[in-house]
């Protein structure tokens, strides 16, 4: 039996709620029988494999594995996976290298089969990792199923942090952040965009970005999100602007600006 994540509310609420009870959550989620089960496995199993095609041949495996990357989705996509793997990140004509998914990338490189690449596979703390973060996904996407703004809303915690504090200039920043779908949705609903500048050229959308996100937080820079209060000063937004979106899909202007002036 897996353990059902609580998410009594929406908006604002509802995430204050989800932040408050996330430690106590997650932990009964990871510690369900079905969850147990998986990791246990994973740990287990996962030093034995020497290849890509090893990997992808063990459904239990790749489906841990694809899950801390977010890309369980590609589990019944063993050709399109096992390349991914066995091409490796080192050459830029790399198949993870051409997607515009940069979590491709990240799921290379966590098990490095690619040509010049050291296998991770026997590295038990590398692994290990995977193995949470798998944990940490799986928890998302049952959250996901109340809310999907919850979802996303968690995995930026964690990702957005992570793109900030990376080496790199803040262009390169930018790119890795608009190959990674839920922070991109993220970024759009909370700066008051649409996604039909998707359309755009890359670096044109890549400077309105950063010209909403300086009017909205005062900088254009995504290496301020090392700080966790912008982190959360974002996350509120962007659940407050959705909140207000599905407010407004359901009822007339007039009543959305009352219930707005009531609160």
């Amino acid at each position: 039996m897996t353990y059902q994540p609580v998410v009594p509310l929406g908006g604002v609420a509802g995430w204050r709620f989800l932040q408050r009870t996330y430690d106590t959550q997650i932990q009964s989620f990871e510690a369900s029988n079905v969850n147990a089960r998986e990791k246990a496995y994973f740990l287990e199993n996962i030093s034995k494999v020497q290849t890509a095609e090893e990997l992808v041949s063990d459904r239990r495996l790749l489906q841990v594995a694809l899950g801390a990357f977010g890309l369980e989705a590609d589990l019944n996509n063993r050709f399109f996976v096992q390349k991914i793997l066995s091409d490796g990140t080192k050459a830029n004509d790399a198949l993870a290298n051409r997607l515009a998914d940069s979590r491709y990338r990240a799921f290379s490189e966590a098990f490095g089969f690619g040509p010049g690449e050291v296998r991770k596979t026997g590295l038990i703390t590398n692994m290990e990792k995977v193995a949470e973060d798998n944990v940490v996904a799986r928890f998302e996407a049952a959250v996901g199923e109340s809310d999907d703004s919850m979802r996303i809303a968690l995995y930026a915690q964690h990702e957005l942090p992570e793109i900030a504090n990376k080496e790199g200039s803040e262009r390169r920043k930018w790119y890795d952040l608009m190959g990674m779908p839920p922070l991109r949705s993220m970024m759009e609903t909370a700066l008051g965009l649409s996604s039909s500048i998707a359309q755009l050229d890359l670096d044109r959308q890549v400077a309105i970005f950063q010209d909403r996100l300086s009017r909205v937080t005062g900088s254009d820079e995504m290496s301020q999100f090392s700080d966790p209060e912008a982190v959360a000063k974002l996350t509120d937004t962007y659940m407050a602007r959705n909140q207000i979106a599905q407010i407004q899909a359901t009822i007339s202007p007039a009543q959305t600006a009352l219930i707005l002036l009531g609160g």
